[in-house]
């Protein structure tokens, strides 16, 4: 258990916390959320004692262990991974060091003697003897290979000290686990792993994080940093984002009667509850479901911006023809006779364990790269919008305001008010719209790129990695506009449920062409047949 008392935070004139009071309980997964620049992840280090806050104290139990993701992938470079995860544990890692040392002395004294028997027995109390054998099953399941326990990090490329450095958080169950983003750089098996350890795990969890899927797996509760206060909802994120808009939308509709309000939220409790998922948190969720009020749900501050793609012209049936396309990067075959056919109300989610196939395809259909061998042939009555994974080469240079920037990809109107207007959907108001499209931060000029797509007009979207950079409220956003586009999409993202929620078709490149499958995200994945062929192919 973990209390806050009065915490106060301020940064010269910003005010990002006053007089917070919030108990953390165990047995609950919290999801911290809040617009980027909240503090959510300041909260964290004012929880771990990093950061000091201005007012009030944050206390736990009497013994009670604490666990943090560390974000300094360089720090542990030194030590043996196996190492490193055990060092999760300070205390266990300082027993077992000191202990060795003594073991190590060439005159070991009846005072020695006495010393390690002390240090035996605390090194048995704290579960020492499996310690090598628990870091193990965390490293191996988060794809960390038993060949790689040995070597030490520097070794290890940059995704796999993410996961060594996750396996530390969770080494030896800590009463309190405090996570910063701990899906960024896992792959689809290790983000499984990881929700199903959390979704088992007994004691306190405090999370934050931009993907929504994952968030629904594993959250019990959602911590809501808005105001300035943090409110806690019981349910996932899905439950706390519907029942927001729904207070947003009775807070509107004054005239309603309350009574009305009610039955609506009863309604929708039930409706939430009915479909939760089977997981030992769903219980007690729905348990307290059961006992939410109206004064419980408030609207949130937070805005979203309006992103909608709207085709100057109807897509004809002849889209893509996609025909043995290969192409070889340094001696590496990316490609390898890559076929297929976009079709009319396609929305094509490109997955596979190479990344870079799916980059290098899109680059190719666009015209920026030429393939090897193989072709490809846009239907007449297609027009392309891109958004590419490396927009560096948009804003780099630029002098220009985001007007500016952004009258140059407008084919028709052009005045200062109709592109404020698209901007203005973007969240990019007043003065805002006077930046330099070169100062941008990485958020700010994905919402850019997204304006620039929509005033294209274009009938075909084909988007790399669109949610890199976006805060949850930007994702929900073009979630929702690319769910309702009228036009074809050729997508890749790391989100789950951005994949889940858009794609009805999915296409997999592998080392030996591609597994074809009109179908959603997750039946693709739950079919045996498909990913035992998947496996055959990247043989």
């Amino acid at each position: 258990m973990i209390n806050v008392t009065d915490v106060s935070l301020r940064y010269g004139d910003r005010k990002l916390f006053e007089d917070v009071n919030i108990k953390f309980t165990p047995g609950n997964c919290y999801g911290l959320i809040g617009a980027n620049g909240a503090g959510k992840s300041t909260f964290l280090k004012i929880l771990s004692g990093e950061v000091e806050p201005q007012t009030g104290d944050v206390s736990m139990g009497k013994d009670e262990r604490l666990a943090v993701l560390k974000q300094n992938h360089f720090e542990y470079e030194e030590y043996e991974v196996l190492d490193a995860v055990i060092m999760g544990h300070a205390r266990l890692y300082e027993v077992m060091k000191e202990k060795n040392e003594i073991y190590m002395k060439e005159d070991f004294s009846d005072e020695d003697g006495m010393k390690a028997a002390e240090l035996e027995g605390e090194f048995a109390d704290l579960n020492g003897w499996e310690a090598e054998s628990d870091a193990a099953v965390l490293l191996t399941g988060l794809g960390i290979t038993e060949e790689l326990h040995q070597k030490k990090l520097a070794d290890l490329p940059g995704s796999e000290k993410v996961k060594v450095l996750l396996a530390q958080a969770l080494f030896g169950s800590p009463d309190i686990l405090l996570l910063d983003e701990p899906t960024n750089n896992l792959d689809l098996k290790a983000i499984q792993w990881l929700e199903e350890f959390l979704i088992n795990f007994e004691n306190t969890v405090i999370v934050v994080s931009h993907d929504r899927h994952f968030l629904n797996k594993v959250c019990t509760h959602m911590a809501d940093l808005d105001f300035g206060k943090i409110q806690i909802y019981v349910g996932n994120y899905d439950f706390w984002y519907e029942s927001s808009q729904l207070a947003r939308k009775m807070k509107e509709d004054q005239n309603k009667k309350k009574e009305e309000k009610i039955k609506e939220l009863q309604a929708f409790v039930a409706r939430f509850s009915a479909n939760a998922s089977k997981s030992k948190q769903a219980t007690s969720r729905k348990k307290s479901l059961e006992k939410i009020t109206l004064d419980d749900i408030r609207p949130s501050s937070r805005k979203y911006p309006y992103v909608s793609f709207t085709p100057n012209r109807e897509i004809g049936n002849d889209l893509l023809v996609v025909d043995g396309l290969t192409k070889t990067i340094d001696g590496v075959k990316v490609l390898n006779n890559v076929s297929f056919r976009l079709n009319k109300d396609d929305k094509v989610a490109l997955v596979g364990r190479d990344e870079i196939a799916n980059t290098v395809l899109m680059k190719i259909l666009m015209g920026e790269m030429e393939a090897d061998s193989g072709t490809y042939k846009w239907g007449i009555t297609t027009s392309q919008a891109y958004f590419p994974k490396d927009n560096s080469d948009y804003f780099e240079g630029q002098d220009l305001n985001l007007v500016e920037w952004l009258r140059q990809y407008s084919p028709e109107d052009q005045t200062e008010s109709f592109l404020r207007g698209f901007l203005g959907r973007m969240l990019f108001s007043g003065e805002e719209v006077h930046k330099k499209a070169s100062v941008l931060s990485g958020g700010e000029k994905v919402r850019c790129m997204l304006s620039k797509m929509m005033l294209s007009g274009s009938n075909v979207l084909l988007l790399d990695d669109p949610t890199n950079h976006l805060d949850l409220e930007s994702i929900t956003a073009l979630n929702n506009g690319l769910i309702n586009f009228k036009g074809s999409i050729l997508f890749t993202s790391h989100d789950h449920q951005f994949v889940q929620t858009i794609a009805n078709r999915v296409i997999e490149i592998t080392p030996n062409g591609v597994i074809d499958k009109e179908s959603t995200y997750d039946e693709y994945l739950e079919d045996e047949a498909l990913q035992a062929k998947a496996q055959e192919m990247y043989n």
